[in-house]
């Protein structure tokens, strides 16, 4: 008999032994080794476990067979957030419209009573034109206004046609018609206030009171566009 079969057979006797001296307790099945009185594994002198008959595999326990107990796996690191996306800057705000107001005396655009340009009335628009080279425009709002002499009627009627003149002159410049809103006040908003009561009769031959009244005559030009940040 060699070795090996030596100490299984010695193993078996030892069984035998336990089973003896521990009545009531059925130790077949539940372990693979030889546990001595104390209820620690007996080994021989060399150190070596003692195994049951019916030690397996499954029984192994590191003490006795380190090589065959299962190592527990390395657990997985656990992953690493993503680093942060690098802020990014936040895009320029989109210019804002500017508008420009642009407010022209009628008596230099037009004659006294009249919705006919005069040739300072179209130099000015000339240099309003030159002017918005560097805008991209939105919408040109052209409003006449009137003094207060003659009738409400009469009034409304000349500062539209003031304002459709304004309009009629810079679409011949090459502006687009459908981008020029032309409205008449009327007398409605004067900016004299009581500067030009009391001057005696409310007539166009009272020529001290139509040179006070000037500053009622008049139209406002104001261009609505963006222009690009230098």
């Amino acid at each position: 008999m060699n070795a090996k079969k030596i100490l299984f057979a010695v193993t078996l006797l030892g069984i035998g032994a336990v089973e003896a001296q521990t009545p009531g307790i059925d130790l077949k099945g539940t372990v693979g080794y030889v546990i001595d009185q104390r209820g620690f594994v007996a080994k021989s002198g060399a150190g070596l476990c003692w195994r049951t008959g019916y030690w397996t595999p499954a029984m192994a326990i590191a003490e006795c067979d380190p090589d065959l107990v299962k190592k527990e796996e390395p657990k997985a690191a656990a992953p690493q957030p993503a680093p942060a996306p690098a802020a990014q800057p936040a895009p320029a705000p989109a210019p804002k419209p500017a508008a420009k107001k642009v407010t022209l005396s009628a008596d230099t655009l037009f004659d006294f009573d009249k919705a006919v340009l005069r040739p300072d009335g179209k130099a000015a628009l000339d240099k309003l034109v030159a002017d918005m080279k560097d805008v991209k425009l939105e919408v040109i709002i052209a409003v006449g206004h009137a003094d207060r002499i003659g009738t409400d009627k009469y009034n409304q009627k000349l500062s539209e046609r003031r304002a459709a003149a304004v309009k009629e002159y810079l679409v011949a410049k090459g502006v687009e018609a459908n981008r020029i809103y032309t409205e008449g006040k009327g007398e409605k908003q004067p900016v004299t206030g009581d500067k030009c009561k009391n001057m005696g009769k409310e007539h166009r031959s009272n020529k001290k009171l139509v040179e006070c009244l000037q500053p009622d005559r008049r139209v406002e030009i104001e261009v609505i566009g963006t222009t690009e940040a230098k």
